[in-house]
């Protein structure tokens, strides 16, 4: 998990962003909680003309890198566990372009934690090889990127 998390961790501004609002607090399972955030933030964002979310999930991936990098930088760490924004704007990409409906975002949710646990290729490889707040950001933002893969195959060619 890391070092932990104190009351001035949470006070500065990128760090609660990175902290998912607080879900990178949770005891267990923080990147899951962090994902359930994403799902929140993203679902009604899903009624949006599609270029308004894409510019909306650049933005959230983007600015993730700075946040990232910046809490992990500010608390000595590599990537600590309670830092969850990358699962924030994973779960985002996971969501695109899918219609609003439970049965897409309970699929997506699914089909990013299988990604972002498994890390299949690429995943794992990005995890690995790369560091700071672009390493953080790039192994769910490719989970995120498999899942919408798996969740579009599923509801527009099954």
């Amino acid at each position: 998990m890391g070092r932990p998390i104190t009351r001035e961790d949470i006070r500065h501004p990128f760090h609660w962003l990175a902290l998912g609002f607080g879900a990178g607090l949770a005891k267990k399972a923080p990147g899951t909680w962090g994902s359930v955030v994403g799902a929140i933030l993203f679902a009604p964002a899903m009624l949006l003309p599609l270029w308004c979310y894409a510019l909306l999930l650049l933005v959230a991936a983007v600015a993730g890198i700075y946040i990232c990098d910046k809490t992990a930088r500010d608390w000595g760490v590599g990537d600590h566990g309670a830092i969850v924004w990358d699962e924030v704007a994973g779960m985002g990409i996971a969501l695109f372009a899918l219609p609003l409906t439970i049965g897409s975002v309970v699929m997506a949710f699914a089909a990013f934690r299988l990604f972002d646990i498994w890390k299949p290729w690429p995943v794992g490889a990005l995890d690995r090889s790369l560091r700071g707040g672009f390493g953080i950001m790039m192994d769910d933002l490719a989970a995120g990127v498999l899942a919408a893969l798996l969740c579009h195959f599923v509801f527009w060619v099954l």
